[in-house]
């Protein structure tokens, strides 16, 4: 679960912060040499043990929290650093400086681990998170399918309009046509930018309704090997009345695809309290019934299977399934 920025700003704190509660130079020194201590960036610091626990994103965040408590300006973040404020995810990058966008007209001073962007802004393009001034959620997402491999850019553009249309499992069908329409009214007002193009095939490709980064970058793997675009989170009447959801409906080929992350299998609180033998007898009856009752394959794959569109295609293969 993501850690609010209040709660992990709390974490965080600086030399000035640490030697006022009765730290002195050399006690840090030693905590940070002896790896109790994890440098943020230069006099700002973190608990190593509450680091550790942290995903990439929320490292990202708190690198984010350091570096905006450190300015003297207000000049907002951007790009990835506005990304893990608006819980998008970075599918396969890890960011080594924090993005500011700065307008042409201002300067900002930063260190080795900021990036600066000199590129005009308006007042519509900046919103506030948790007290972070950052782009908003339509100019960060065109930032980001512009300049991301596309993997991780069509991770962004999905995972975006989930967030405007997704209410519990309806789909606001209005909200995205509201959405895709403000991406593409952006898009076409910059016709020069950099990765344009790009952004235009992303943002024509998303479908917030695939649910995790790895499904996104598993439709476009399917996209590339030549299936036909699969229908997703398809429903299939259970049993005693209680519906299953399958990723994806490939209909070409007859086969259900199921993109199988290993955190539903190892982080204790997504399996509710129960036991990984429990958890996996329950994914094979419900496979099992599946199968039964619309007499359609399923295969599944994981995360090494959609690092290249060949590596999900030897997947299938292995069962059969290849694009008619």
């Amino acid at each position: 679960m993501r850690k609010p920025v209040p709660d992990l700003a709390v974490e965080i704190r600086s030399r000035r912060m640490l030697l006022l509660a009765g730290w002195t130079e050399r006690s840090v020194q030693r905590a940070v040499r002896a790896g109790r201590m994890h440098v943020i960036r230069r006099g700002w610091y973190i608990d190593a043990e509450e680091w550790a626990s942290l995903w990439p994103e929320e490292r990202h965040r708190a690198h984010v929290i350091a570096v905006v408590r450190d300015a003297w300006t207000a000049a907002p973040v951007c790009r990835t650093s506005a990304a893990v404020l608006w819980d998008l995810p970075l599918y396969r990058v890890q960011p080594r400086s924090v993005h500011l966008l700065c307008g042409p007209e201002r300067r900002n001073s930063s260190g080795d681990d900021v990036t600066r962007h000199i590129e005009p802004y308006g007042p519509l393009d900046v919103e506030v998170i948790d007290g972070i001034p950052c782009t908003s959620l339509s100019r960060t997402v065109f930032d980001l399918i512009r300049t991301l491999p596309r993997e991780a850019a069509v991770a962004v553009a999905d995972a975006a309009e989930r967030q405007m249309a997704l209410r519990g499992r309806e789909w606001d069908l209005d909200a995205v046509e509201s959405w895709r329409l403000g991406m593409a009214q952006r898009i076409a007002e910059h016709p020069g930018a950099r990765g344009i193009r790009q952004a235009r095939w992303v943002s024509e490709f998303a479908d917030g309704r695939a649910q995790l980064p790895g499904e996104s970058v598993s439709r476009l793997q399917l996209h590339r090997l030549g299936f036909a675009p699969p229908r997703l989170q398809v429903e299939i009447a259970g049993p005693q009345g209680r519906p299953y959801f399958v990723d994806f409906g490939m209909d070409d080929v007859r086969f259900f695809g199921e993109f199988d992350g290993e955190t539903k299998y190892r982080d204790a609180a997504m399996r509710q309290g129960r036991s990984l033998e429990d958890v996996l007898i329950e994914e094979k009856r419900r496979e099992d019934w599946i199968r039964g009752r619309t007499r359609w394959g399923l295969v599944r794959w994981g995360s090494a299977h959609i690092r290249t569109s060949r590596s999900l295609g030897a997947r299938l293969a292995e069962f059969s399934v290849r694009a008619p």
